[in-house]
């Protein structure tokens, strides 16, 4: 019915068939390929989020190191209100050992007429006194090395003050860094975006070129059958065909239009995105 017998139309079926698979391949490979771009940008977004978090273990180191000197400053503290307590007491000691003195004094001076019992009392008082200087000299040692202690607490306590000013620096510092990250990885989400409308319309545009390929296709089988089998019953078989390709390649064309025109936008807005200049 067809009329194979005469050899024209299986050359041409041939070359349809392969034409048709080169077509399937390439789709495959820019499919491929449009996959390893999704990869790459979903690595990106993963080394971004472990800078992200290697910055919040920092944030949080540098809070413990200011926590652990406020507990140092509190230390200081403590320390030099307990030496200031302890030269309170020595001065009370010394005031109790001036009026002993005195006490003495008037003592001598009544014990005169029993002189010689005042004089083994005063061997007796020179040597308690004696003891009393020694103990004095010893507490004034001792106050000469709480207030070296003391000097050295004020120095440490100064270094402690700059070693805080320049972990304050630091952490304004990592501040600015970290709301930079936060503009960048916002550039990035809109680029990111844009990519995704873009590749959306050009998926679209290949399913409209498929379109009209298929619309082709049939238009040059129905004018090939046309043109062979001439006028006969399957003329409106043929005439359908043709009809149904013509309306294919179309809406085919049409879409494809749309499509592209759509793609051209996007990619003027990609032109111009901050996101997307830096990666060029």
């Amino acid at each position: 019915m067809f009329g194979f017998g005469k050899g024209k139309w299986r050359p041409t079926a041939s070359r349809g068939i392969r034409l048709a698979v080169q077509e399937v391949a390439r789709q495959e490979l820019e499919g491929n390929r449009l996959l390893e771009e999704q990869n790459d940008m979903a690595r990106q977004r993963t080394e971004a989020t472990s800078n992200l978090l290697q910055f919040s273990g920092q944030t949080v180191k540098h809070t413990e190191q200011q926590t652990a000197m406020a507990q140092e400053r509190t230390a200081l503290t403590r320390e030099q209100t307990r030496l200031s307590t302890r030269s309170t007491e020595l001065a009370n000691i010394r005031t109790d050992l001036s009026r002993e003195r005195s006490a003495f004094a008037s003592q001598r001076t009544d014990l005169a007429v029993n002189r010689t019992e005042m004089a083994r009392r005063r061997t007796s008082l020179a040597e308690g006194r004696t003891s009393m200087a020694q103990e004095r000299t010893l507490q004034a040692e001792r106050r000469t090395d709480l207030s070296s202690t003391r000097t050295d607490l004020a120095r440490e306590r100064s270094s402690l003050a700059e070693k805080r000013t320049e972990f304050s620096v630091l952490r304004t510092e990592m501040a600015k860094l970290r709301n930079e990250l936060a503009q960048n990885r916002t550039l990035r989400a809109k680029t990111r975006t844009r990519l995704s409308l873009q590749r959306t319309e050009l998926a679209r545009g290949r399913t409209y070129l498929a379109m009209i390929r298929t619309g082709l296709a049939f238009l040059a089988v129905g004018l090939t059958l046309f043109r062979y089998f001439g006028l006969s019953p399957w003329s409106f078989f043929d005439g359908g065909l043709i009809l149904f390709s013509v309306i294919m390649v179309i809406i085919g064309g049409r879409g494809y239009y749309a499509a592209h025109r759509k793609g051209r936008e996007i990619e003027d807005l990609l032109s111009t995105d901050a996101g997307f200049l830096d990666l060029n």
